[in-house]
């Protein structure tokens, strides 16, 4: 019979190993790697074991282009039509070829988010059968960071291995591990239970949350919110997608917003917009894995290989903060760069900014009938960036539009915002002529989706080879 080492496998000892026990519990630090007792026995220990499990989201997994959170999300946004990759680490990404079942991209695409999600699910359950002195306050805050980042790992694998909810919630989805201990892979789930899970999750992790947290890096009420958001956007559910993302960054739109932060270097994960962010430091850096400044900074000796759509250079006007392109003397694809993100080995990486929580809501508010308070919303970021800013008279169609392109502007480069909006809404992706590549992607495109890995086929009795038919 098989069994499934590839998912659970590699995680189900990561709370039984003993190591230096008194150290830790004398001084804590960020790691996995001992036995469940030690680990969730005081409030220290648990933090230290999130903070274990946060580092390995940030580390290098397997290789430059597969090595973490910010891998996943740099290479959706090579996908698009805006960023042009030359024949580099993501050389394969932005053709649209690296998606079958033995390709590391589709292996690490699906096995690291498989991993920190069984983490989280042993924390989840050491955290419940801890008997740490600590208050149901502070038991509950640990459960809801565990709760949302295992949701947040579920969520990326939705996006990555099926059609988008809307184009059919029956469809074949990757399958849910609610509890740990087994080693055998479970059969294939559908995106509606999928969802359904997820939603379940993160519903736990805003009832249980705290507002408080030790820094951008760890989960609490407010980024459990903005996950709310993202789930709902994907459903198409706008009430509720309205909702969470006016949570998420509080309402007031101004007040998280900093123009005069954001041609710093975008590294910085206390800048005011940021809400959830994957920090570096010099001593725990991930080096030139950290592919968004180590592929995009032309001013260091980063790999220098990510260029600038023309056409996308020219949505900016010249007054706007976020212009931050420098011409090349070359007149092909390689005619634009980006200054927005500086490279350095303590660069943070941006998971989520309150900007994209006020877009959000914008879009939602449109789909709601609010077209009044869309272009208010809309005004208000649009005139934080951009002093000479005019206010949408836009309605329906053109206003989703303009929301659409302003979601570009303002996140290029962070999570794969194009390739996510088109992929969701089923519009396709047309590039330009001007690209190394020009290759587009039609709605529904069979390339928005990786294949299932062989090594999963290979390990789970449940999955067999026809789960990538029509793949």
């Amino acid at each position: 019979m098989k069994k499934i080492v590839l998912i659970i496998g590699l995680v189900a000892s990561s709370f039984g190993m003993t190591s230096c026990s008194n150290d830790f519990l004398d001084d804590p630090k960020a790691t996995d790697l001992v036995n469940e007792q030690v680990a969730f026995g005081s409030k220290e220990a648990i933090t230290a074991v999130m903070a274990g499990i946060i580092r390995q989201s940030r580390s290098q997994y397997t290789n430059v282009d597969t090595a973490n959170l910010g891998s996943i999300f740099f290479t959706r946004s090579l996908k698009g039509n805006d960023l042009i990759q030359a024949n580099n680490w993501f050389g394969s990404d932005y053709e649209q070829i690296n998606r079958e079942p033995t390709y590391r991209r589709t292996l690490f695409s699906w096995q690291f988010p498989y991993e920190l999600a069984s983490r989280f699910t042993l924390f989840i359950e050491g955290v419940k059968a801890s008997k740490a002195d600590m208050t149901e306050e502070e038991r509950n805050a640990f459960l809801a960071q565990g709760y949302a980042y295992r949701a947040y790992m579920y969520f990326q694998l939705s996006l990555e291995f099926q059609q988008t909810y809307s184009f059919n919630p029956d469809a074949p989805a990757p399958p849910i591990y609610t509890e740990s201990g087994s080693l055998e892979g479970k059969p294939m789930s559908t995106m509606k239970q999928l969802y359904a899970f997820i939603l379940s999750d993160l519903d736990k992790a805003v009832s249980l949350g705290s507002e408080d947290r030790i820094d951008k890096s760890y989960m609490n009420k407010e980024v459990a919110y903005a996950l709310q958001a993202q789930v709902y956007q994907v459903m198409g559910d706008w009430p509720k997608a309205e909702a969470a993302a006016h949570n998420a960054y509080g309402g007031n739109a101004l007040a998280v917003l900093n123009a005069g932060q954001y041609g710093n270097g975008f590294n910085e994960m206390n800048n005011d917009d940021w809400l959830f962010a994957s920090p570096q430091s010099d001593e725990q850096s991930a080096y030139y894995y950290t592919a968004i400044f180590a592929f995009t900074d032309f001013t260091t000796t980063s790999y220098r290989t990510t260029y600038v759509n023309t056409d996308f250079v020219n949505l900016f006007s010249n007054t706007d903060v976020r212009r931050l392109f420098t011409k090349m003397p070359q007149t092909d694809w390689r005619s634009y760069t980006t200054t927005k993100f500086k490279f350095n080995f303590g660069s943070d990486i941006p998971l989520i900014r309150y900007p994209e929580m006020i877009l959000i809501e914008a879009e939602a508010m449109l789909n709601n009938g609010k077209t009044a308070q869309a272009h208010d919303l809309l005004y208000a970021l649009q005139k934080n960036r951009d002093a000479a800013a005019v206010k949408s008279t836009n309605t329906g169609a053109a206003l989703l539009e303009e929301i659409l392109v302003e979601r570009r502007k303002e996140l290029y480069g962070e999570n794969g915002v194009e390739w996510y909006d088109a992929k969701r809404l089923r519009r396709g992706i047309t590039r330009s002529a001007n690209h190394r590549t020009p290759v587009s992607l039609t709605p529904d495109d069979k390339r928005f989706v990786l294949k299932v890995p062989q090594a999963e086929i290979d390990a789970n009795p449940n999955i067999d080879e026809s789960v990538n038919n029509g793949k």
